[in-house]
């Protein structure tokens, strides 16, 4: 058994496709077959039921777990002589959301890269559940996510509190509500926004998980709103908002990273939820036995300082 062997079977473990898993790692389907192939005589047992279709065995799924392991602890050990020869060099691996990765990492890489130009930053985006478990098997260091429950091998650092802001143009306010009323809404809204209050305007609305909180908190509410769009995030829905065609609901970083986009027609309350600010918890999560290097820690410094600064950028404003 070698350390190749191992990864070329927990790579196979990944795809269940011979042709695939070679063609990926730039290796002939042969090559992969003998490294396949040498691991089950090492062992002394078959890894992968080869028919009907590619699947790993009992003795298979044990030793992926053993691989897995061996994965987090080589690269502990590069990390830690990297440490000791004051190399300052290797590879951080990030994952996040597409939005997280555009919100932190352009303010945080500047100063990253002047302490450490030898270290490699590679990103991956995805979504909290995936990226949970990537960092379980050892793929990476680092994961910005929003959740409420981790897996018991993952330490959870609470990066910040993201409040949720309801944006409404001014125009849709003033089509759908006479002036009296939207003097009032305006100064009701001022330090805390129920979505009852606004249920006239239309609204675009996202599918993510901040769009399933909100749903949810509109049927509590008994709220029926006129969606004429729904999209994936607020790279969709803040343009439309921009351009006075709905309201929507964003997060306060959301809203930090738009910047000027939103023009200066537009209304930013503070969401209320059952009478209290609607708040998502952002949090850093890392692997419980990962070693921490002298560039990880300076990551994670720079990254909640970032989000400590993020955090006291103010948003809440009237037209």
């Amino acid at each position: 058994m070698d350390l190749t062997s191992l990864y070329y079977f927990r790579e196979l473990s990944k795809d269940l496709n011979m042709t695939k898993t070679a063609a990926r790692l730039y290796i002939s389907q042969q090559t992969l077959s003998n490294h396949i192939h040498r691991l089950e005589q090492y062992y002394d047992t078959p890894l992968f039921y080869r028919k009907p279709s590619l699947s790993l065995t009992c003795a298979g799924e044990f030793v992926l777990a053993f691989a897995q392991v061996v994965e987090k602890e080589e690269v502990n050990l590069r990390d830690i002589l990297s440490d000791i020869e004051h190399q300052e060099r290797g590879t951080l691996r990030v994952g996040a959301s597409a939005a997280r990765g555009t919100q932190f990492l352009p303010r945080i890489l500047p100063d990253f890269y002047a302490h450490y130009p030898q270290v490699e930053l590679r990103f991956v985006d995805g979504l909290s559940q995936q990226l949970e478990r990537m960092l379980s098997n050892g793929e990476l260091d680092f994961a910005v996510v929003l959740s409420d429950e981790y897996r018991p091998d993952l330490v959870e650092h609470e990066l910040c509190r993201d409040p949720i802001y309801l944006c409404v143009p001014e125009n849709l306010l003033q089509q759908y509500y006479s002036p009296q009323q939207v003097l009032t809404l305006k100064n009701s809204a001022a330090n805390g926004a129920n979505i009852k209050d606004f249920s006239r305007v239309p609204f675009a609305l996202m599918t993510n998980r901040l769009g399933s909180r909100l749903q949810e908190c509109f049927l509590r509410e008994h709220v029926t709103l006129t969606v004429p769009f729904t999209g994936p995030s607020t790279s969709q829905i803040l343009p439309l908002c921009a351009m006075g065609v709905t309201a929507c609901c964003c997060s306060h970083l959301s809203l930090v990273e738009a910047g000027s986009q939103l023009g200066d027609q537009i209304n930013i309350f503070p969401l209320l939820d059952q009478g209290e600010p609607m708040v998502q918890r952002l949090s850093l999560l890392r692997h419980r036995q990962r070693y921490l290097t002298h560039f990880s820690k300076y990551f994670m410094d720079l990254l909640f300082q970032t989000a400590a600064q993020l955090e006291q950028v103010q948003i809440s404003r009237t037209v």
